[in-house]
């Protein structure tokens, strides 16, 4: 490849790339920050044949929580995370309400001292499908943060058992 042709090259993949648009999107409320995942519409495939190179079947899941100086006990807190469809399918909001205070179990932690941990908020993982067409919008209090994890499903399926 000459090096004329780069700049066209870099032309063509700027474009190929949509721009994120938020603008059917509510503001954020007062105190509440705006976190946004734009999933790559294309990943290259895993290493792992087991898994499927299929993006229907997978899922993101959206880990909310805060960093805390916290000890040896499992640290959570309790809260909400519940989806807004808006207008004319513009797509979904999510926010985080109802935070409750951190929580944790009461081991003795004799010899290990604080060290600060991501804790995440408690309850079933809260999962998503995999859309790269549209982004990813949470709404959650401050000091509160966002983070996220792809899961991918087995590329083959199991037979279930059927019972009489």
């Amino acid at each position: 490849m000459t090096l004329a042709l780069l700049p066209a090259l870099a032309s063509q993949m700027a474009r190929a790339i949509p721009r994120l648009d938020l603008s059917g999107y509510p503001k954020p409320a007062a105190g509440d920050r705006r976190w946004v995942i734009q999933l790559p519409g294309v990943l290259r495939p895993g290493a792992d044949p087991t898994l499927s190179a299929n993006p229907r079947d997978w899922r993101v899941q959206l880990l909310v929580g805060q960093n805390a100086r916290v000890d040896c006990n499992q640290h959570s807190f309790s809260a909400l995370l519940q989806a807004q469809r808006l207008p004319d399918g513009a797509g979904v909001l999510y926010r985080v309400r109802q935070v409750g205070p951190l929580s944790s179990t009461r081991m003795a932690c004799p010899g290990r001292p604080p060290e600060t941990r991501f804790v995440t908020m408690a309850g079933k993982p809260f999962v998503v499908p995999y859309n790269a067409s549209q982004p990813i919008v949470v709404d959650a209090p401050a000091p509160l943060e966002l983070r996220w994890r792809l899961w991918k499903a087995e590329a083959q399926s199991q037979p279930a058992q059927l019972m009489p």
